[in-house]
């Protein structure tokens, strides 16, 4: 398969697409040529550069699209209507470069371009939409697409549509046996012994997670909490000043599966990725959706969990928050924990990676002989 990948801006249009190449690899069938258009945002080279040795040596040709603006945030639709013509230009020079096969659209603006740069040279799109809600690069080209496959489960909405799961690493298709969460804290130097927090902010960090730890980082830990601390890429300023070995505030974490085995409770954002691998860890979570979404798709996806996860308003990031997170990581909140990771096992399946890699072959495959 000649595969070209468009996504990018944020981690969550980025990290199913890796996940999806190293499927392919470690089931020897990895892409001859593999086009990634991208945004060209400092998260992308962050999250590339962790998933490098995952890749078996692929090498990918990134192109970026020049649809976001330079300082970062969401483009005007003037921005969008004035960059599309040239984008798709550039688009379909790369695509009739590389003999590209399909197309996987990832989300984000730089899959507008390359989604009519592809059908406008016959080659197919599959759509990939990680929210529960439809992002407007779904909505735009869901009519252009040959298959459109959601993370989350929903009601049919026609022959075209499918629910996979998400594409995830190899370490989150099977689920975690024994005494692993003990063993794991061990591991990554902490007391296996006391509940371990885990803080996520997605692939960029959240202001108002790292202020709540950094507000209440002492009393969580004096409830008996450790915590470890995702601050997000260039953010550990905005970490608790804790002294001792009960908190550890990083940047960036890699090996998720390993984090979020070590952990008895995760406090987070409600972005796709990561809930799909809190799912698929069965790891309870209390989300904390970023509210100033206009379709609220965070809020959707943490209510896509079910019983699973607690969401948490942003205004409830307060000290009253700290009681809760205590008692629930605490012995006394061992049933509840049990019946959100109940919950989470039959929330969201966890062969997203194969299911769409199966798609993408077939089609592809379609394309070769027509």
């Amino acid at each position: 398969m000649r595969l070209a990948l468009a996504g990018g801006g944020t981690g969550g249009h980025v990290v199913p697409g890796l996940h999806l190449l190293a499927h392919l690899c470690e089931r020897g069938a990895a892409p001859s040529d593999v086009l990634w258009f991208c945004a060209g945002r400092p998260v992308e080279e962050t999250v590339l550069r962790s998933a490098g040795e995952r890749l078996s040596g692929l090498e990918l040709d990134r192109v970026v699209l020049a649809m976001e603006p330079e300082r970062g945030g969401a483009p005007s639709w003037l921005r969008v209507a004035a960059r599309t013509p040239a984008e798709v230009s550039r688009a379909r020079v790369a695509l009739e470069r590389h003999r590209s096969e399909v197309l996987l659209g990832l989300g984000g603006y730089t899959a507008l371009p390359a989604a009519l740069a592809a059908r406008s040279l016959g080659i197919p799109l599959v759509l990939l939409e990680v929210n529960a809600v439809d992002g407007k690069a779904t909505r735009t080209l869901a009519g252009l697409a040959e298959r459109v496959v959601h993370v989350f489960p929903r009601a049919s909405r026609g022959a075209r549509h499918a629910s996979f799961g998400a594409p995830l690493a190899a370490e989150f298709t099977t689920r975690a046996t024994g005494a692993v969460g003990a063993r794991q804290r061990t591991e990554l130097g902490f007391d296996p012994a006391r509940a371990l927090l885990l803080v996520l902010g997605g692939s960029q960090g959240a202001a108002p997670l790292n202020r709540f730890v950094a507000a209440h980082g002492t009393a969580l830990v004096a409830a008996g909490l450790q915590i470890l601390h995702q601050t997000g890429p260039g953010r550990l300023a905005e970490a608790a000043r804790i002294d001792g070995g009960a908190y550890r505030a990083v940047e960036y974490l890699d090996d998720m599966a390993r984090v979020l085995d070590a952990a008895t409770l995760v406090l987070c954002r409600g972005g796709a990725s990561t809930l799909s691998e809190i799912a698929a860890r069965a790891r309870p979570a209390l989300v904390v959706p970023y509210p100033h979404h206009r379709d609220h798709h965070q809020e959707r996806n943490a209510q896509a969990l079910g019983a699973g996860v607690r969401v948490v308003p942003e205004e409830r990031l307060s000290a009253d928050l700290v009681a809760v997170l205590a008692r629930l990581a605490g012995p006394d909140g061992r049933p509840e924990r049990e019946a959100m990771e109940r919950a989470l096992v039959a929330a969201l399946p966890s062969d997203g990676a194969a299911r769409l890699a199966d798609e993408l072959l077939k089609v592809a495959a379609r394309f070769r002989t027509t």
